[in-house]
């Protein structure tokens, strides 16, 4: 079977990716529309990865397995920093980025030892070991996004961490009852406890209630205290990049107030925003004046603050420090300031029927978008 050319294989992985992302992450898809059309295309990629990573080890059937899946991603890594990629669209796609973006092997290997964690079943004393592992499996990221935009400033990549812890925390707050069912616990002990609640017992028969209650209402506050730190930075990112990441925010932010209007129950319910709700969240993104980082208005913001758990005085601002549990990601980034952007490694040949199969899955998958969204369909 003859190659495919080189131009229309990596096609064929940047719709597998697309196509990945569209259907395990509708949220993330919906703001990457927003997107300029190169910074998409590498953002999938790169979420096309992450989530094969979480996947790999959330599917594995026991501890041992799991293990195995986080020795085998970190062996990925490697290789795709060595320019040897796995055969695999997205592993193709993440060498690819990284390189062309210079984005410091130790971000993602952060990211692997978040889902270490996981594979051990590893639960979080208090707020400060939730923030490490926010840190690991969602700041990661939000500064891997950073250095897609082409923002390397310290400052920004802080407040993007922020956000993607906020987004982690508010993903933990909505998911307590179906992490729970899977031997899961990621509420802070101390936090339990204090509430009453006894972290086995809940896990051994997890229902709702107001002592639970009110531990999501507190996470939920803390990860809105993020938020209003984060809103800071989009300011700084460039101007064709902004709406996309206020999208992300808003509609983030939403899925938490979906919780606080259920009565804070992630037990017997999962909180989802509808499709008519994230156009509107968009609509307002992109209705934003370009310089406007607002994610909550300034009454908001101030009330938020007030709220959250031990919130420093200068909790919001570029000024603000990091986290200082996502600061060795942002000191792994100053470690190349001014990094040039990387020639894309010399990868193995792999194009095989497999490839052209993807391709002609790409050509539908453009028509498709043409017809749902006529002229102005992504190109």
């Amino acid at each position: 079977m003859p190659a495919l050319p080189p131009e229309f294989a990596a096609a064929a992985d940047r719709t597998a990716c697309r196509v990945a992302i569209r259907a395990g992450s509708k949220s993330f898809f919906a703001a990457g529309q927003l997107l300029p059309g190169d910074m998409r295309e590498a953002a999938y990629g790169l979420y096309a990865f992450c989530r094969l990573s979480d996947d790999l080890v959330d599917d594995a059937a026991d501890p041992a397995d799991r293990r195995s899946a986080v020795r085998r991603l970190e062996a990925r890594i490697g290789q795709a920093y060595a320019g040897f990629p796995a055969d695999a669209p997205a592993d193709r796609a993440f060498a690819e980025i990284v390189a062309a973006h210079a984005i410091p092997e130790a971000l993602p290997r952060a990211l692997i030892e978040g889902f270490a964690w996981d594979a051990e079943g590893r639960r979080y004393a208090d707020l400060g070991a939730l923030h490490a592992y926010a840190a690991r499996v969602a700041g990661s990221v939000g500064a891997m996004m950073a250095l897609i935009m082409g923002t390397r400033d310290p400052d920004a990549l802080a407040r993007a961490c922020d956000l993607g812890a906020a987004m982690q925390l508010t993903n933990i707050a909505r998911d307590v009852g179906e992490d729970a069912r899977m031997g899961r616990l990621y509420l802070p002990l101390d936090w339990m406890r204090e509430a009453g609640l006894d972290p086995d017992a809940f896990l051994a028969e997890p229902r709702p209630g107001p002592a639970l209650a009110g531990v999501v209402a507190r996470l939920l506050a803390e990860a809105d205290r993020l938020y209003a730190r984060a809103e800071a930075g989009i300011a700084v990112l460039p101007r064709r990049c902004r709406a996309s990441i206020r999208a992300a925010g808003l509609i983030y932010a939403e899925i938490g107030r979906v919780v606080a209007a259920g009565g804070y129950d992630s037990v017997n319910s999962r909180a989802r925003v509808t499709t008519a709700r994230k156009l509107a969240l968009i609509a307002r993104a992109i209705r934003a004046p370009a310089d406007a980082p607002g994610l909550v208005t300034t009454a908001r913001k101030l009330a938020l603050i007030a709220r959250a758990i031990r919130a420093p005085a200068d909790a919001t601002g570029l000024g603000a420090a990091p986290l200082p549990e996502t600061a060795f990601l942002i000191e792994a980034v100053a470690g190349e300031p001014h990094a040039p952007m990387r020639q894309r490694p010399a990868l193995r040949p792999w194009w095989d029927v497999s490839g052209r199969v993807v391709h002609v899955l790409d050509l539908i998958e453009r028509m498709r978008e043409r017809e749902a969204f006529g002229r102005s369909a992504p190109s």
